[in-house]
């Protein structure tokens, strides 16, 4: 795996003041034994919720669009899902839960996904509504916001959760592997159909790759197949939900509403080795970091670092860091702010 010089994307100021928040309330939870499990898994549940704050906000704009936008509105549904998803992502950058660095990377998801719909609706593998003026082809401009939803995502839950990766494939097999999975889309409608063969390159390339990640205060790790098999998982659900809103329909759809096919989940899950690969554009993978982390403050101790009691001098010793002059400790519950690098 390569190593980058640069540091990766910092944690935003609005959620600075919402982790001092969240762990002052974990803080009070058990530490041992089925309390302690069940705070880590609470924290879990938080940290993911809030890694998925902009496509559930599409999603909730989408499912209310179907329920009680008025059919004789004069602006078109998909026009007026294309501005609220616009509103979504300004306030996304305006309100600091998102950093401009990684806004670039969730352009490119637009490009990428927009030009894949584009193709995709033209040969007929899906189709939207034809209504609105906020479109390219037969393409309304809100779809791209639903690739770039996926993108948030994961931009989001590799500071929340300071992910690090054991045995991750060089980054330049990882590109090619990417390349060929997105071309695959576009030239299994005139050739052999690879998508199988390529899910074997994916686990023979992905398959020895272990994924660590900090909850509260625990660190725990999964392979990192799984990982992606999950979060596809998660998206084939909102997906369902999505047709069900009437946002696009797959042919078996149009006639009536139906589940969406778990063959599905074949392509979502090669989605996602194209998704983690323009992540790691901004966030480059990087090796576990081993060294533990202070322990949570405990509500009310005035000696802990950060306590409101301590006068500005203390503050200041506390937080030091303990072991080295280049090593800024950090919550496990606050995403980093730097990575280091290996020398």
């Amino acid at each position: 795996m390569r190593h980058p010089t640069a540091e990766a994307g910092t944690v935003t100021t609005a959620e600075r003041a919402i982790d001092a928040r969240f762990r002052i309330a974990l803080a009070r939870l058990p530490r041992h034994g089925p309390g302690g499990w069940l705070t880590e898994f609470l924290a879990f549940g938080l940290k993911q919720a809030w890694a998925c704050v902009f496509g559930a906000a599409m999603l909730a704009v989408i499912c209310a669009a179907h329920l009680w936008y008025p059919d004789d509105a004069a602006l078109a549904r998909n026009d007026a899902l294309t501005i609220a998803a616009v509103g979504i992502q300004v306030a996304m950058v305006a309100g600091r839960l998102e950093t401009l660095r990684e806004l670039r990377v969730i352009v490119l998801f637009h490009l990428v996904g927009t030009l894949m719909e584009l193709f995709k609706t033209q040969i007929g593998s899906w189709v939207y509504e034809p209504d609105g003026v906020l479109r390219i082809g037969g393409v309304p401009l809100f779809s791209g916001f639903m690739y770039a939803a996926v993108g948030s995502y994961l931009v989001r839950v590799d500071r929340l959760f300071d992910l690090r990766f054991t045995r991750y494939p060089n980054r330049w097999v990882t590109a090619v592997v990417a390349a060929a999975i997105y071309l695959n889309f576009f030239a299994n409608h005139y050739l052999q159909d690879l998508r199988w063969l390529l899910i074997a390159v994916v686990v023979l390339v992905f398959g020895r790759c272990v994924m660590h990640f900090r909850i509260f205060r625990q660190r725990a790790r999964m392979p990192l197949l799984l990982a992606f098999l999950l979060v596809a998982f998660f998206i084939w659900l909102a997906e369902n939900i999505a047709t069900w809103s009437n946002a696009w329909l797959y042919p078996g759809q149009v006639g009536g509403w139906e589940p969406v096919s778990l063959a599905k989940l074949a392509s979502w899950f090669l989605l996602m080795i194209i998704s983690v690969v323009l992540v790691t554009w901004i966030s480059p993978p990087q090796p576990p970091d081993d060294r533990q982390p202070p322990p949570p403050a405990r509500h009310g101790a005035g000696t802990e670092a950060g306590s409101p009691h301590q006068t500005g001098a203390v503050r200041r010793v506390a937080a030091q860091p303990t072991r080295s002059p280049s090593i800024r400790w950090r919550s496990p519950w606050t995403p980093r702010l730097s990575r280091p690098t290996r020398p």
